[in-house]
């Protein structure tokens, strides 16, 4: 069944998640404050020997991933926080600065800080990365989507080493085509997991009027965090040139890209081709 929408692109940006270090408790960290045992801060699977804002990092990380506060939801203040891990409101302050930078939370200004979601206008058009060459992705608008294809498939020895899953086991595969303006653009192939996605279907894909991460995050309970792409230049073959109604000659961009939830799990490959004829892939580099 082919069916059409409209959504964002949904490209994430790379940032790093720090994953939780099993040490032994320690009663200082690198910062000179001392860590009361009593506290979470304390306690063993934090990491010890690592300065104190990076170890209430860890926590506020463990929070989010549990699900104790959900996406677009208001985390706590930073006097609650101090006051929940026993140290200063500066510590705490830094710790979410960084989570911030890494686009995890998002501070409102005379609001408070809440926990970052896809489904936020700003954040849809943040993964946005091709761009076109005259417009603004703002006010452009979305693009038109056409689903293909969604069936449950078994992962081969490359999607299954890419998804941390074993040869055989049970993945999603979705096939779409994003037009912009009417203008076939990206043609993507994309493998999940079949566990934590298991009732996603065309008709839900379609139905739900907003970017897909989003979809993931809201129905799924899975937020993609972080994600890794590599980029090359290729041909089409017969049929990637009939869904982008390109020519055998037309150069197309591979953007292969791996998408992680908390604490580094793989939850997405994605393999999309862009016809770049009047847009470039844009990238910033820090």
């Amino acid at each position: 069944m082919i069916s059409h929408q409209q959504e964002p692109d949904s490209a994430l940006t790379k940032s790093t998640v720090p994953m939780p270090v099993n040490t032994p408790p320690s009663s200082e960290s690198t910062s000179g404050a001392t860590i009361d045992p009593g506290s979470p801060v304390g306690l063993p699977g934090t990491p010890a020997f690592s300065p104190l804002y990076q170890q209430i990092k860890t926590l506020i990380l463990q929070s989010l991933q549990s699900g104790e506060w959900k996406p677009s939801a208001a985390i706590p203040s930073e006097q609650e926080l101090a006051g929940r891990y026993k140290v200063s409101q500066g510590t705490v302050r830094k710790a979410i600065d960084e989570l911030a930078a890494e686009n995890l939370l998002v501070r409102r200004q005379g609001k408070g800080t809440f926990v970052a979601t896809h489904a936020e206008r700003q954040v849809q058009y943040r993964f946005l990365r091709l761009v076109s060459e005259h417009q603004d992705p703002a006010s452009e608008g979305p693009a038109q989507r056409r689903i293909i294809d969604c069936k449950r498939t078994r992962a081969n020895a490359e999607v299954a080493r890419a998804l941390a899953l074993r040869s055989g086991d049970a993945v999603l595969q979705v096939r779409r085509v994003l037009s912009f303006s009417g203008v076939p653009t990206i043609l993507e192939d994309l493998w999940l997991p079949g566990g934590p996605f298991k009732g996603l279907t065309a008709e839900r894909l379609t139905d739900y009027d907003g970017a897909m991460y989003a979809l993931f995050e809201t129905e799924f309970g899975v937020r993609m965090v972080r994600a890794e792409e590599k980029l090359k230049a290729v041909l089409p073959d017969t049929e990637q040139m009939e869904l982008l109604q390109v020519g055998a000659h037309t150069p197309l961009l591979s953007v292969e890209r791996t998408a992680y939830t908390y604490n580094d799990i793989p939850m997405e490959l994605r393999r999309g081709l862009y016809f770049t004829d009047t847009r470039y892939y844009r990238n910033a580099l820090n």
